[in-house]
């Protein structure tokens, strides 16, 4: 029995409404429709992926976890939306590299890697739809990674500024700064500006001023 008719399915995948309906509902012959409730985990890192969740209802949030218990959010999937962490996993035949839990219950249908690979080399509208979430995703953990990274060297460049400068002046370039902290000069030369526009710091050619 079908675990969800094409109509259906399309009606929350808007964007797959003109792949070909046999092939689609070739897949969900196979395919598992199931409910989640809030708080399940959904994916440990290190699962292996023998399907993919296409999401119908509810909320599941991805994160990596820390030894010290910290969490961080990678991105989190809705209604109309798949993981593209389980895709590559299943295209690249590799382990499942962070967490999933579902934060809200809800319905996904599970399709099986082996249908979701026919999908990937049959369908240009499955293709397109994967590489826009896919794009969407990297936009948004790149941001992550620079407002994560920019936050803990705002705090090593503050730290720098205080030991380094005498009299309150630094005579130094912003390449030389960036190679002492290990970053790029495009990171000290924004989080310098952002000093300026604080307050914190005053800049002239080859100085830096705390103020």
């Amino acid at each position: 029995m079908c675990a969800i008719s094409h109509d259906e399915f399309v009606d929350v995948f808007r964007t797959l409404r003109n792949a070909p309906e046999r092939l689609l509902n070739g897949i969900f012959s196979r395919a598992a429709r199931f409910s989640f409730p809030a708080g399940k985990l959904i994916h440990a890192e290190g699962d292996t992926c023998s399907a993919i969740a296409f999401v119908l209802s509810g909320e599941i949030r991805v994160y990596k976890a820390g030894e010290g218990g910290r969490e961080i959010t990678l991105y989190e999937i809705g209604g109309g939306e798949t993981c593209i962490l389980t895709a590559s996993c299943i295209l690249a035949h590799t382990p499942y590299p962070a967490n999933a839990v579902s934060v809200r219950k809800g319905e996904a249908v599970l399709v099986t890697g082996d249908d979701f690979r026919v999908l990937m080399a049959t369908s240009e509208d499955v293709r397109r739809f994967i590489f826009e979430i896919m794009d969407r995703r990297l936009t948004a953990i790149m941001a992550l990674v620079e407002e994560v990274a920019f936050e803990r060297m705002d705090i090593r460049l503050r730290e720098y500024l205080s030991e380094k400068t005498e009299g309150g002046v630094l005579k130094s370039t912003h390449h030389k700064i960036a190679g002492d902290l290990g970053t790029s000069r495009e990171v000290v030369s924004r989080l310098l500006k952002d000093f300026e526009h604080k307050g914190i710091v005053a800049l002239t050619r080859g100085e830096i001023t705390l103020l």
